[in-house]
């Protein structure tokens, strides 16, 4: 399970240095093999190959002719990237996501259990923004009572 968030860098070539704690988990989890796509949030997910599958395979089997699962078709695989962390666990990530993501120099590294989520800095710091300004509407249904 992938938990916590990291500012990371990303260095000259467009990688990015997966944290040693998550390295073996996400390697063991992949088999090698990752997956990094777009998200309609305009951050990166990354997921391990393994888990990416059956949500790749469940959105290719919407129709294309609803406008609605043919645009997600387009940003979710259309933007889908195999790729693998190096010897030293760094990631590539393509040019044309860091665009979409508007990725600079610091991005956030976030664990959503089955995946992580990367964001740009100011991506991030809006979304805890956003978060703290729904003051106490901020459980979503199912969650109501949830105690910390």
């Amino acid at each position: 399970m992938f938990q916590g968030a990291a500012v990371l860098s990303l260095d000259a070539k467009g990688r990015l240095a997966i944290p040693a704690r998550h390295r073996e988990a996400l390697a063991a989890a992949s088999g090698g093999q990752l997956v990094l796509t777009a998200h309609p949030h305009r951050c990166l997910l990354l997921y391990p190959g393994t888990a990416w599958e059956p949500i790749r395979d469940k959105v290719l089997a919407a129709s294309s002719f609803n406008p609605q699962a043919a645009a997600i078709k387009r940003l979710l695989v259309g933007n889908a990237r195999d790729e693998a962390m190096d010897s030293a666990g760094r990631l590539l990530v393509a040019p044309e996501l860091r665009l979409f993501a508007q990725l600079e120099k610091q991005v956030w590294l976030v664990g959503q259990g089955s995946h992580f989520e990367i964001w740009s800095d100011a991506g991030w710091q809006k979304q805890q923004d956003a978060f703290f300004a729904m003051g106490d509407q901020q459980l979503p249904p199912g969650l109501e009572d949830l105690a910390l």
